[in-house]
Protein backbone atom coordinates (compact mmCIF):
# COMPACT_ATOMS: atom_id res chain seq x y z
CA UNK A 1 0.00 0.00 0.00
CA UNK A 2 1.20 3.54 -1.04
CA UNK A 3 1.70 6.06 2.05
CA UNK A 4 0.89 9.57 1.33
CA UNK A 5 4.66 11.35 1.03
CA UNK A 6 2.40 14.58 2.31
CA UNK A 7 2.60 15.41 5.81
CA UNK A 8 2.46 19.16 5.50
CA UNK A 9 0.68 21.65 3.72
CA UNK A 10 1.83 25.24 3.64
CA UNK A 11 -0.28 27.92 1.67
CA UNK A 12 1.20 31.40 0.89
CA UNK A 13 -1.88 33.39 -0.83
CA UNK A 14 -0.53 37.13 -2.10
CA UNK A 15 -2.80 39.54 -3.40
CA UNK A 16 -4.25 41.09 -7.02
CA UNK A 17 -2.48 39.62 -10.05
CA UNK A 18 -3.48 37.81 -12.94
CA UNK A 19 -1.70 34.63 -14.48
CA UNK A 20 -0.73 36.86 -17.63
CA UNK A 21 0.50 39.69 -16.12
CA UNK A 22 2.63 37.15 -13.74
CA UNK A 23 3.08 33.72 -15.70
CA UNK A 24 2.06 34.99 -19.11
CA UNK A 25 5.93 35.02 -19.87
CA UNK A 26 5.92 31.36 -20.43
CA UNK A 27 4.21 31.54 -23.59
CA UNK A 28 2.25 28.70 -25.55
CA UNK A 29 3.35 25.93 -22.84
CA UNK A 30 1.17 27.49 -20.08
CA UNK A 31 -1.54 29.25 -22.23
CA UNK A 32 0.21 32.60 -21.87
CA UNK A 33 1.19 35.58 -23.89
CA UNK A 34 2.08 34.04 -27.12
CA UNK A 35 4.14 36.35 -29.93
CA UNK A 36 1.98 38.12 -32.78
CA UNK A 37 -1.41 36.74 -30.76
CA UNK A 38 -1.21 38.96 -27.85
CA UNK A 39 -4.10 39.86 -26.30
CA UNK A 40 -6.03 43.61 -26.85
CA UNK A 41 -8.24 45.71 -25.57
CA UNK A 42 -9.37 49.49 -26.86
CA UNK A 43 -9.98 52.34 -25.07
CA UNK A 44 -13.31 54.36 -25.12
CA UNK A 45 -12.00 56.42 -28.58
CA UNK A 46 -11.18 52.98 -29.86
CA UNK A 47 -7.22 53.43 -29.78
CA UNK A 48 -5.74 49.90 -29.17
CA UNK A 49 -3.55 48.47 -26.29
CA UNK A 50 -1.68 45.00 -26.81
CA UNK A 51 -0.12 43.04 -24.26
CA UNK A 52 3.11 43.77 -23.98
CA UNK A 53 6.33 43.44 -21.56
CA UNK A 54 6.27 45.58 -18.66
CA UNK A 55 9.20 47.80 -17.64
CA UNK A 56 8.60 48.45 -14.33
CA UNK A 57 8.55 46.55 -10.98
CA UNK A 58 5.71 48.56 -9.79
CA UNK A 59 2.31 50.26 -11.25
CA UNK A 60 1.43 53.41 -9.81
CA UNK A 61 -2.08 52.84 -9.67
CA UNK A 62 -4.54 49.80 -8.05
CA UNK A 63 -6.97 49.00 -10.90
CA UNK A 64 -10.86 48.21 -9.74
CA UNK A 65 -11.65 44.50 -9.01
CA UNK A 66 -14.95 44.73 -7.01
CA UNK A 67 -17.39 42.47 -8.69
CA UNK A 68 -19.13 44.86 -11.20
CA UNK A 69 -16.14 46.22 -12.23
CA UNK A 70 -14.87 42.29 -12.98
CA UNK A 71 -18.23 41.81 -14.73
CA UNK A 72 -17.22 44.98 -17.07
CA UNK A 73 -14.02 44.11 -17.59
CA UNK A 74 -14.78 40.03 -19.26
CA UNK A 75 -17.58 41.97 -20.68
CA UNK A 76 -17.57 41.77 -24.74
CA UNK A 77 -14.90 38.44 -25.08
CA UNK A 78 -13.03 39.95 -22.13
CA UNK A 79 -12.57 42.97 -23.93
CA UNK A 80 -13.24 45.56 -21.00
CA UNK A 81 -10.10 45.81 -18.77
CA UNK A 82 -8.55 48.83 -20.34
CA UNK A 83 -12.42 50.85 -20.49
CA UNK A 84 -12.98 49.84 -17.18
CA UNK A 85 -9.33 51.31 -15.90
CA UNK A 86 -9.79 54.45 -17.83
CA UNK A 87 -13.22 54.90 -16.29
CA UNK A 88 -12.68 53.93 -12.38
CA UNK A 89 -9.36 54.04 -11.41
CA UNK A 90 -8.42 56.78 -8.95
CA UNK A 91 -5.52 59.01 -9.65
CA UNK A 92 -6.41 60.05 -13.06
CA UNK A 93 -4.83 57.97 -14.85
CA UNK A 94 -3.98 59.27 -18.63
CA UNK A 95 -3.75 57.09 -22.42
CA UNK A 96 -0.26 55.88 -21.70
CA UNK A 97 -1.17 54.46 -18.30
CA UNK A 98 -3.65 52.15 -19.79
CA UNK A 99 -0.76 49.79 -20.55
CA UNK A 100 -0.50 48.79 -17.39
CA UNK A 101 -3.66 46.65 -17.03
CA UNK A 102 -2.50 44.78 -19.71
CA UNK A 103 1.20 44.43 -19.66
CA UNK A 104 3.08 41.08 -18.43
CA UNK A 105 6.27 40.67 -16.64
CA UNK A 106 9.28 39.40 -18.87
CA UNK A 107 10.77 36.00 -18.21
CA UNK A 108 13.41 36.44 -14.78
CA UNK A 109 11.94 39.86 -14.09
CA UNK A 110 9.51 38.14 -11.31
CA UNK A 111 12.62 35.92 -9.70
CA UNK A 112 11.41 33.77 -7.01
CA UNK A 113 7.56 33.13 -9.06
CA UNK A 114 9.33 32.22 -12.16
CA UNK A 115 12.09 30.63 -10.43
CA UNK A 116 9.92 28.12 -8.84
CA UNK A 117 8.27 27.71 -11.92
CA UNK A 118 10.81 26.78 -13.75
CA UNK A 119 11.35 23.43 -11.43
CA UNK A 120 7.69 22.45 -9.60
CA UNK A 121 4.28 22.47 -11.32
CA UNK A 122 2.22 25.28 -12.95
CA UNK A 123 -1.42 25.48 -12.79
CA UNK A 124 -2.66 27.39 -15.97
CA UNK A 125 -6.42 27.09 -15.40
CA UNK A 126 -6.57 28.16 -11.24
CA UNK A 127 -9.21 30.88 -10.94
CA UNK A 128 -10.27 32.91 -8.45
CA UNK A 129 -13.41 31.41 -6.70
CA UNK A 130 -15.54 34.77 -7.40
CA UNK A 131 -15.37 37.90 -10.20
CA UNK A 132 -14.83 40.23 -7.52
CA UNK A 133 -12.25 41.51 -4.44
CA UNK A 134 -9.85 40.24 -2.08
CA UNK A 135 -12.04 39.39 1.02
CA UNK A 136 -14.72 36.73 -0.88
CA UNK A 137 -12.03 34.94 -2.68
CA UNK A 138 -10.16 34.41 1.16
CA UNK A 139 -13.54 33.12 2.97
CA UNK A 140 -13.28 30.70 -0.26
CA UNK A 141 -10.09 29.58 0.48
CA UNK A 142 -10.78 29.35 4.08
CA UNK A 143 -14.10 28.03 3.97
CA UNK A 144 -16.01 27.61 0.79
CA UNK A 145 -18.15 30.49 0.44
CA UNK A 146 -18.57 34.03 1.57
CA UNK A 147 -22.16 33.67 2.40
CA UNK A 148 -23.29 35.44 -0.53
CA UNK A 149 -21.50 38.89 0.30
CA UNK A 150 -18.99 40.05 -3.05
CA UNK A 151 -18.22 43.42 -1.35
CA UNK A 152 -15.66 44.28 1.34
CA UNK A 153 -13.93 47.05 3.63
CA UNK A 154 -15.81 48.91 6.47
CA UNK A 155 -19.19 48.66 5.93
CA UNK A 156 -18.96 44.73 5.15
CA UNK A 157 -16.95 43.02 8.20
CA UNK A 158 -19.83 41.40 10.26
CA UNK A 159 -20.98 38.23 10.37
CA UNK A 160 -18.79 36.08 8.54
CA UNK A 161 -19.97 33.04 10.63
CA UNK A 162 -19.69 29.68 8.57
CA UNK A 163 -17.79 26.49 9.48
CA UNK A 164 -13.77 26.83 7.95
CA UNK A 165 -11.27 24.36 7.51
CA UNK A 166 -9.66 25.06 10.56
CA UNK A 167 -12.75 23.72 12.42
CA UNK A 168 -12.81 20.80 10.48
CA UNK A 169 -9.37 20.36 10.93
CA UNK A 170 -9.36 20.77 14.64
CA UNK A 171 -12.35 18.25 14.99
CA UNK A 172 -10.00 15.56 13.24
CA UNK A 173 -7.09 16.18 15.20
CA UNK A 174 -4.92 17.80 12.43
CA UNK A 175 -2.92 20.42 13.88
CA UNK A 176 -2.94 23.69 12.01
CA UNK A 177 -1.48 27.61 11.85
CA UNK A 178 -2.07 31.13 10.05
CA UNK A 179 1.03 33.00 10.39
CA UNK A 180 0.76 36.98 10.00
CA UNK A 181 2.50 39.77 8.42
CA UNK A 182 0.57 42.22 9.98
CA UNK A 183 -3.38 42.56 10.61
CA UNK A 184 -4.83 38.92 9.52
CA UNK A 185 -7.94 38.63 7.29
CA UNK A 186 -8.59 35.29 8.53
CA UNK A 187 -9.64 36.78 11.70
CA UNK A 188 -12.34 37.92 10.07
CA UNK A 189 -13.87 34.41 10.52
CA UNK A 190 -16.20 34.35 13.55
CA UNK A 191 -15.31 30.85 14.66
CA UNK A 192 -11.86 31.03 14.74
CA UNK A 193 -11.71 34.16 17.73
CA UNK A 194 -11.64 31.14 20.17
CA UNK A 195 -8.87 30.13 18.55
CA UNK A 196 -6.22 32.58 19.19
CA UNK A 197 -3.90 30.51 19.88
CA UNK A 198 -3.11 29.25 16.40
CA UNK A 199 -2.70 32.72 15.18
CA UNK A 200 1.26 33.95 14.79
CA UNK A 201 3.42 36.45 13.55
CA UNK A 202 4.99 35.87 10.25
CA UNK A 203 8.04 36.15 11.73
CA UNK A 204 7.15 33.17 14.05
CA UNK A 205 7.09 30.66 11.04
CA UNK A 206 10.62 31.18 10.27
CA UNK A 207 11.51 29.77 13.88
CA UNK A 208 8.91 26.93 13.77
CA UNK A 209 10.34 26.22 10.31
CA UNK A 210 13.47 25.07 12.14
CA UNK A 211 11.97 22.75 14.46
CA UNK A 212 11.48 18.77 13.67
CA UNK A 213 8.91 18.29 10.99
CA UNK A 214 6.59 16.52 13.75
CA UNK A 215 6.51 19.92 15.40
CA UNK A 216 5.92 21.76 12.69
CA UNK A 217 2.00 22.53 12.02
CA UNK A 218 -0.27 19.65 9.59
CA UNK A 219 -1.68 22.77 7.99
CA UNK A 220 -0.05 26.16 7.82
CA UNK A 221 -1.63 29.17 6.28
CA UNK A 222 0.68 32.11 5.40
CA UNK A 223 -0.85 35.66 5.04
CA UNK A 224 1.42 38.77 3.83
CA UNK A 225 1.97 42.14 5.12
CA UNK A 226 -0.91 44.04 4.02
CA UNK A 227 0.20 47.41 5.40
CA UNK A 228 3.65 49.86 5.46
CA UNK A 229 6.23 49.51 6.47
CA UNK A 230 7.61 47.58 3.51
CA UNK A 231 4.27 45.86 2.58
CA UNK A 232 5.02 42.60 0.46
CA UNK A 233 1.07 41.09 -0.34
CA UNK A 234 1.74 42.34 -4.06
CA UNK A 235 -0.98 44.78 -4.39
CA UNK A 236 -1.19 47.36 -6.74
CA UNK A 237 0.96 49.97 -6.34
CA UNK A 238 3.30 47.71 -3.84
CA UNK A 239 6.23 46.78 -5.34
CA UNK A 240 5.99 43.56 -6.53
CA UNK A 241 9.59 42.99 -5.37
CA UNK A 242 8.96 42.64 -1.86
CA UNK A 243 6.21 40.06 -2.67
CA UNK A 244 9.23 38.13 -4.63
CA UNK A 245 11.45 38.35 -1.06
CA UNK A 246 8.98 36.77 1.10
CA UNK A 247 7.96 33.94 -1.71
CA UNK A 248 11.93 33.67 -1.56
CA UNK A 249 12.55 33.80 2.03
CA UNK A 250 9.24 31.25 2.78
CA UNK A 251 10.72 28.63 0.52
CA UNK A 252 14.36 28.66 1.64
CA UNK A 253 12.85 28.19 5.19
CA UNK A 254 11.30 25.38 3.96
CA UNK A 255 13.84 24.11 1.70
CA UNK A 256 16.80 24.45 4.94
CA UNK A 257 14.79 22.06 6.75
CA UNK A 258 15.40 18.89 5.01
CA UNK A 259 13.05 16.88 7.41
CA UNK A 260 10.39 19.54 6.64
CA UNK A 261 11.11 19.92 2.92
CA UNK A 262 10.68 16.21 2.45
CA UNK A 263 7.15 16.14 3.83
CA UNK A 264 6.03 19.45 2.99
CA UNK A 265 3.64 20.55 -0.14
CA UNK A 266 4.24 24.43 -0.70
CA UNK A 267 1.22 25.64 -2.16
CA UNK A 268 1.68 29.36 -4.19
CA UNK A 269 -1.48 31.33 -4.80
CA UNK A 270 -2.87 34.87 -5.27
CA UNK A 271 -6.78 35.49 -4.17
CA UNK A 272 -7.53 37.87 -7.29
CA UNK A 273 -6.61 39.19 -10.30
CA UNK A 274 -6.95 42.69 -9.47
CA UNK A 275 -8.24 44.50 -12.10
CA UNK A 276 -5.18 43.32 -14.79
CA UNK A 277 -5.99 41.17 -17.93
CA UNK A 278 -5.86 38.20 -18.83
CA UNK A 279 -7.02 36.15 -22.00
CA UNK A 280 -8.86 33.25 -20.90
CA UNK A 281 -12.63 33.49 -20.20
CA UNK A 282 -13.84 32.05 -16.63
CA UNK A 283 -15.76 29.02 -16.59
CA UNK A 284 -19.16 28.36 -14.92
CA UNK A 285 -18.81 26.84 -10.96
CA UNK A 286 -21.49 25.97 -8.18
CA UNK A 287 -23.02 27.90 -6.19
CA UNK A 288 -21.85 26.91 -2.46
CA UNK A 289 -25.01 27.76 -1.01
CA UNK A 290 -27.59 29.27 -2.57
CA UNK A 291 -26.84 32.54 -1.28
CA UNK A 292 -26.67 35.74 -2.54
CA UNK A 293 -27.50 38.94 -1.05
CA UNK A 294 -25.46 41.67 -2.98
CA UNK A 295 -26.28 40.74 -6.78
CA UNK A 296 -23.25 38.09 -7.26
CA UNK A 297 -24.47 34.72 -7.80
CA UNK A 298 -21.49 32.83 -7.15
CA UNK A 299 -22.26 30.97 -10.65
CA UNK A 300 -19.10 31.73 -12.00
CA UNK A 301 -15.45 31.53 -11.15
CA UNK A 302 -13.16 34.91 -11.09
CA UNK A 303 -10.35 35.75 -13.62
CA UNK A 304 -7.48 33.49 -13.97
CA UNK A 305 -4.52 33.65 -11.26
CA UNK A 306 -1.13 32.32 -10.78
CA UNK A 307 -0.71 28.89 -8.92
CA UNK A 308 2.29 26.70 -7.87
CA UNK A 309 2.64 23.54 -6.38
CA UNK A 310 6.31 23.09 -4.89
CA UNK A 311 7.15 19.84 -3.34
CA UNK A 312 10.56 16.96 -3.72
CA UNK A 313 7.32 14.99 -4.67
CA UNK A 314 5.80 17.20 -7.63
CA UNK A 315 7.56 17.14 -10.62
CA UNK A 316 8.56 20.24 -13.03
CA UNK A 317 5.40 20.57 -15.32
CA UNK A 318 2.14 22.77 -16.29
CA UNK A 319 -1.50 21.11 -15.28
CA UNK A 320 -4.64 22.21 -15.77
CA UNK A 321 -5.87 22.61 -19.40
CA UNK A 322 -3.77 19.67 -20.77
CA UNK A 323 -6.25 17.69 -18.84
CA UNK A 324 -8.89 19.52 -19.46
CA UNK A 325 -9.75 20.38 -15.81
CA UNK A 326 -9.87 23.84 -14.00
CA UNK A 327 -9.34 24.48 -10.66
CA UNK A 328 -10.48 27.57 -7.73
CA UNK A 329 -9.44 27.82 -4.18
CA UNK A 330 -11.77 25.47 -3.27
CA UNK A 331 -9.23 22.94 -4.91
CA UNK A 332 -7.08 23.13 -2.23
CA UNK A 333 -9.93 22.92 -0.04
CA UNK A 334 -11.28 19.34 -1.36
CA UNK A 335 -7.23 18.28 -1.81
CA UNK A 336 -7.13 18.78 2.06
CA UNK A 337 -10.70 16.84 2.35
CA UNK A 338 -9.60 13.87 -0.05
CA UNK A 339 -5.96 13.60 1.63
CA UNK A 340 -4.70 10.58 3.08
CA UNK A 341 -5.48 10.10 6.74
CA UNK A 342 -6.85 13.43 7.01
CA UNK A 343 -10.99 12.63 6.19
CA UNK A 344 -12.27 16.00 6.14
CA UNK A 345 -16.08 16.65 5.32
CA UNK A 346 -16.35 18.98 2.21
CA UNK A 347 -17.79 22.35 3.99
CA UNK A 348 -19.88 23.50 1.06
CA UNK A 349 -21.38 22.13 -2.75
CA UNK A 350 -18.58 24.37 -4.22
CA UNK A 351 -15.96 22.06 -2.67
CA UNK A 352 -17.36 18.92 -3.02
CA UNK A 353 -17.84 19.98 -7.16
CA UNK A 354 -14.03 21.07 -7.17
CA UNK A 355 -10.96 19.14 -9.02
CA UNK A 356 -8.11 17.62 -6.85
CA UNK A 357 -5.06 18.48 -8.12
CA UNK A 358 -3.57 15.62 -6.16
CA UNK A 359 -2.53 13.50 -9.27
CA UNK A 360 0.30 16.23 -9.06
CA UNK A 361 1.68 14.59 -6.07
CA UNK A 362 4.16 11.51 -7.28
CA UNK A 363 3.93 9.18 -4.80
CA UNK A 364 7.10 7.62 -5.77
CA UNK A 365 9.87 5.93 -3.18
CA UNK A 366 12.11 8.78 -2.98
CA UNK A 367 11.85 12.60 -2.92
CA UNK A 368 13.21 14.58 -5.85
CA UNK A 369 17.11 15.88 -5.05
CA UNK A 370 17.21 18.62 -8.12
CA UNK A 371 15.09 21.24 -6.34
CA UNK A 372 17.00 24.64 -5.49
CA UNK A 373 18.49 24.23 -2.63
CA UNK A 374 17.66 28.21 -2.15
CA UNK A 375 15.94 31.00 -3.98
CA UNK A 376 18.19 33.88 -4.12
CA UNK A 377 16.51 37.27 -4.89
CA UNK A 378 18.89 40.34 -5.89
CA UNK A 379 18.79 43.23 -3.13
CA UNK A 380 15.96 46.29 -4.08
CA UNK A 381 18.50 48.74 -6.15
CA UNK A 382 19.50 51.59 -4.21
CA UNK A 383 18.57 54.72 -4.74
CA UNK A 384 19.84 57.95 -5.84
CA UNK A 385 20.32 60.25 -3.39
CA UNK A 386 18.57 62.91 -4.59
CA UNK A 387 15.28 60.35 -4.99
CA UNK A 388 15.73 58.78 -1.75
CA UNK A 389 16.21 62.59 -0.18
CA UNK A 390 12.91 63.33 -1.38
CA UNK A 391 11.36 60.22 -0.48
CA UNK A 392 12.55 60.78 2.98
CA UNK A 393 10.42 63.95 2.96
CA UNK A 394 7.05 63.87 5.05
CA UNK A 395 4.51 64.01 2.38
CA UNK A 396 0.39 62.59 2.41
CA UNK A 397 0.39 59.30 1.85
CA UNK A 398 -1.45 57.37 -0.66
CA UNK A 399 -5.23 56.68 0.62
CA UNK A 400 -5.96 53.04 2.02
CA UNK A 401 -7.24 50.33 -0.67
CA UNK A 402 -10.15 48.44 0.93
CA UNK A 403 -8.33 45.72 2.41
CA UNK A 404 -6.51 48.02 4.70
CA UNK A 405 -9.22 50.03 5.56
CA UNK A 406 -11.99 47.24 6.37
CA UNK A 407 -9.03 45.13 7.97
CA UNK A 408 -8.72 48.40 10.35
CA UNK A 409 -12.44 49.00 11.15
CA UNK A 410 -12.47 45.45 12.14
CA UNK A 411 -9.66 45.52 14.59
CA UNK A 412 -11.83 48.25 16.27
CA UNK A 413 -15.13 46.19 16.05
CA UNK A 414 -13.90 43.17 17.17
CA UNK A 415 -11.86 45.10 20.32
CA UNK A 416 -15.84 46.08 20.80
CA UNK A 417 -17.03 42.30 20.64
CA UNK A 418 -14.49 40.82 22.27
CA UNK A 419 -11.43 42.93 23.88
CA UNK A 420 -9.22 40.30 25.02
CA UNK A 421 -9.19 38.23 21.96
CA UNK A 422 -8.62 41.43 19.73
CA UNK A 423 -5.99 42.04 21.47
CA UNK A 424 -4.16 38.68 21.79
CA UNK A 425 -5.35 38.78 18.06
CA UNK A 426 -3.20 41.99 17.67
CA UNK A 427 -0.29 41.04 19.30
CA UNK A 428 0.43 37.53 17.79
CA UNK A 429 0.28 38.53 14.23
CA UNK A 430 2.09 41.80 14.69
CA UNK A 431 3.23 43.50 17.82
CA UNK A 432 3.26 46.64 16.30
CA UNK A 433 -0.31 46.60 14.83
CA UNK A 434 -3.00 49.30 15.02
CA UNK A 435 -3.73 49.71 19.17
CA UNK A 436 -7.80 48.73 20.12
CA UNK A 437 -9.34 52.10 20.56
CA UNK A 438 -13.05 52.80 20.54
CA UNK A 439 -14.68 50.77 17.60
CA UNK A 440 -16.61 53.79 15.64
CA UNK A 441 -15.45 53.34 11.67
CA UNK A 442 -14.19 56.68 11.46
CA UNK A 443 -12.32 56.26 14.58
CA UNK A 444 -10.64 52.91 13.51
CA UNK A 445 -10.06 54.49 9.91
CA UNK A 446 -8.30 58.03 11.39
CA UNK A 447 -6.58 55.73 13.92
CA UNK A 448 -4.73 53.68 11.49
CA UNK A 449 -3.98 56.60 9.41
CA UNK A 450 -2.11 57.72 12.13
CA UNK A 451 0.06 54.68 12.56
CA UNK A 452 0.62 54.55 8.75
CA UNK A 453 1.83 57.88 8.49
CA UNK A 454 4.21 56.67 11.27
CA UNK A 455 5.85 53.85 9.37
CA UNK A 456 8.06 54.56 7.39
CA UNK A 457 7.55 55.07 3.64
CA UNK A 458 8.40 52.29 1.18
CA UNK A 459 11.41 52.37 -0.71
Amino acid sequence: MEIDPIKHVIVLMLENRSFDQMLGCFGAAVDGVVAGSEGVNYDAAGNSYKQRPIAETSFAFDPRHEWEHVIDQLADNYGGFVKDFAAAAEGSPTPNDYHGVMDYFALGQVGALHQLAEHFAVCDRWFSSVPGPTWANRFFVHSGTSLGRVKMGALHFAGYSQRTIYNELEDKGISWAIYAGDLPQSALLEQLWDHIDHFHSLGSFYSHATRSADDFPQYAFLEPRYNPPHQNDDHPPHNVVRAQELLASVYNAIRANEELWNSTMFVVLYDEHGGFYDHVIPPAAVSPDGLHQQGCTFTQLGVRVPALLVSPWIEQGIFGRAQGKHFDHTSLLRYLCDKDGWNVDPLTARVRAAENFASCVNWTAVPRTDTPTSIVMPAMPTLPKAVAALRATPRARPPLNENQEGLAAFMQHMGRQRPTQARALAMRAAPAAVPIVPPDPQTAKANFQNWLAEAESEP
